[in-house]
């Protein structure tokens, strides 16, 4: 059994949307941010960062207890490497492979850490430091689309790493999502504009924005 604890529009919609393409059964458990439920002794116990997402597999435990896991990352290579034929991820050892990799942890530690800065500006400093903060990230995350944006360009495939679908595509996605209150969101750039309507015509994306009670997306 597969549980994905997660709040709409979050990183953990993510995971969400691979497990989605996966076609599997799972269950949804919300973590009420608006009352602080991720930082409950609780959820604690699952991921003492208190951050969203959690996965709990109960088929991948030890000694009888489930396996927990936090860092989006962590928890989509999981999944596509216990569902290895759905080709969520290229072969092991590959070029490819490698290649994952890489995009899953610029994408984590490099795009999201940032974005993180923009959106939560004031945990760095007063009002004046927040703004500069925020301007300073944005400017930033441009120049990270633009690297995306030229990536498309340069192997003119229509996902990420080329020809085949990966999990490096919903981490892209949604990433880049989260950009559309920019003044200049991902979706103005060429390639990254095909990209994301692209995904937005997946049945997976459509299904999870319904669960998650999500407007269709305007990326």
């Amino acid at each position: 059994m597969l549980q994905l604890h997660y709040f709409p529009g979050n990183a953990s919609l993510i995971p969400h949307l691979v497990l989605e393409e996966l076609g599997v059964s799972f269950e949804l458990k919300y973590v009420d941010r608006a009352v602080s439920a991720h930082k409950s002794a609780d959820y604690l116990a699952l991921n003492p960062n208190g951050l969203i997402p959690v996965l709990v597999d109960t088929s991948a435990g030890v000694a009888g207890q489930p396996l927990v896991l936090y860092e989006t990352p962590a928890v989509c290579m999981h999944l596509a490497d216990t569902h290895p034929a759905a080709g969520l991820m290229p072969p092991l050892g590959s070029g490819q492979r490698a290649q994952a990799y890489k995009w899953l942890a610029w994408l984590n530690n490099t795009v999201q850490a940032t974005l993180i800065l923009y959106f939560y500006p004031e945990r760095w400093g007063d009002e004046t430091a927040a703004a500069q903060v925020k301007a300073h990230a944005e400017a930033k995350i441009g120049t990270m689309l633009d690297q995306l944006d030229a990536e498309f360009a340069r192997h003119g495939g229509p996902w990420l790493l080329g020809e085949t679908f990966s999990v490096c595509d919903p981490y892209a996605f949604v990433l880049c999502r989260w950009t559309r209150g920019f003044g200049r969101p991902a979706r103005s750039l060429p390639h990254l504009k095909t990209f994301l309507e692209r995904m937005q015509e997946r049945p997976a994306v459509e299904r999870a924005f319904a669960t998650e009670g999500l407007k269709p997306p305007r990326v």
